[in-house]
């Protein structure tokens, strides 16, 4: 097999952040702290692939999970500052998508 010429680091991330529904999480929270429910409502994702993106991202430090004492306990989700530091690529990727990519006329 031949050996990639591709940054390690950015292979790296790509592999983060192409994961599936990844990018529409990071997005989502793009506007601030939010309950796992609100995201699940906002992306068509089942609770199970939800939760792992969350324990994924958590664990690459994107995402940071933050548990009130309430009761019943609240549970909030936010981008830490290695995950907002995503957000101009991920602004990036809207603009081109929306000057480039066609809705389906499903």
């Amino acid at each position: 097999m031949e050996q990639s010429n591709l940054c390690p680091r950015f292979q790296r991330g790509m592999d983060i952040v192409s994961k599936r529904w990844t990018g529409l999480i990071i997005f989502q929270l793009l506007s601030g702290p939010q309950r796992f429910c609100a995201v699940q409502s906002a992306i068509p994702i089942s609770g199970r692939l939800l939760s792992e993106r969350f324990k994924d991202l958590e664990n690459e430090g994107i995402v940071d999970r933050q548990v009130y004492p309430d009761i019943p306990v609240r549970i909030e989700y936010s981008l830490t500052d290695k995950g907002r530091a995503l957000e101009p690529v991920i602004r990036e990727i809207q603009t081109w998508s929306q000057d480039w990519i066609e809705t389906s006329k499903a």
